[in-house]
């Protein structure tokens, strides 16, 4: 029988994102040529979220943008998957800016290498800085992130679930045996 253990609720993911937000302002020194881009599916929803944090903190609106990586995936050949393409939207051009990668979850790396490929081909930034809400550690690529809401070890027979809501009442991260 699968257990799952819920290991942060709508309260804690809050607080995980505003924390984020300030830290990556501390960092950038402000919102001057600073990009938040959100990796699809997971990151989306919380680039969203750390955008509208950053852009109240600050007054001001901060450009912002989605990237599907689908064909930068190092295994899309060798598992015989076929994951929709979904759209990138990426209006502005990249050269010089201070873009933030944002995803759901960091666990092997290797969603970050195909995403920082893929950014390539929108132009060359002052520097990529990553943001996820969870690290969980079991790394194959030497990739780490710059900003994280939770460290949470987990063991390779799990998984680690977030669900990120419109409403934000039902937002979680949990963690699934089996």
């Amino acid at each position: 029988m699968k257990k799952n253990t819920v290991v942060m609720d709508a309260e804690s993911v809050d607080r995980s994102l505003t924390r984020m937000a300030h830290e990556i302002l501390e960092r950038n020194r402000g919102t001057d040529n600073l990009i938040i881009i959100g990796i699809r599916k997971g990151g989306v929803p919380l680039a969203e979220r750390l955008t509208e944090k950053i852009s109240a903190i600050e007054g001001t609106e901060i450009m912002s943008g989605t990237l599907d990586i689908t064909l930068y995936r190092d295994d899309v050949l060798t598992t015989g998957i076929r994951p929709p393409i979904e759209k990138t939207y990426i209006p502005f051009p990249l050269d010089k800016k201070r873009v933030v990668l944002v995803d759901d979850v960091l666990f092997t790396g290797r969603t970050i290498r195909a995403a920082m490929d893929a950014l390539m081909d929108f132009g060359r930034p002052a520097i990529i800085q990553l943001a996820v809400l969870i690290d969980r550690g079991h790394r194959e690529l030497p990739i780490r992130a710059d900003f994280i809401g939770e460290t949470l070890p987990s063991s390779l027979w799990e998984n680690v679930r977030v669900t990120v809501t419109d409403d934000r009442s039902a937002d979680e991260v949990v963690i699934e045996e089996g």
